[in-house]
Order: C-alpha cells, then structure tokens, then sequence
C-alpha cells in the first residue's frame, strides 16, 4: 500500500484597489524570495436582491399569462 503525504499550503486574501498604471502592490507574510502563486479576481458588485426578488416575481406571474389556460379555465 502506498502512503501518500500532502503538503500544507498557506494562503492569504487581500483586498486591494488597482492603480492608475495597472498595478496593486502587497506586502506578504512570506520570505523573499519565496515562490508564490497569485490569483486576481474582480471584486463582485454587491447584487441588488430587491431587484432579484422583483425579476423573479414578474417572471413567476408570467407563466399563468397563457391564452390557452384562459380559455380552459374561464370557460364555465
């Protein structure tokens, strides 16, 4: 049987806003010269949720808007 070992990998998050020339300087808790790998994510726009609830009311009523289950329906 094999023994697999894992290694611990530390990680940080920072939050940063971008320069006027492109760049974002950190300072990082690891030693010079330290091999690291950087990932960039754009920040996320805080979504809206009143307009998220208002878009999935009006889509829900939209489904019984249907001219053929009207006429089922309504025809007593």
């Amino acid at each position: 049987m094999d023994i697999m070992t894992t290694q611990s990998i530390s990680a940080v998050k920072y939050e940063a806003i971008v320069q006027e020339d492109g760049h974002i300087e950190l300072q990082v808790p690891f030693a010079p010269g330290r091999r690291v790998v950087v990932f960039v994510l754009q920040e996320q726009e805080e979504p809206d949720t009143f307009s998220d609830l208002t878009h999935a009311a009006a889509s829900s009523l939209a489904f019984w808007d249907h001219p053929f289950d009207d006429e089922d329906w309504n025809n007593d």
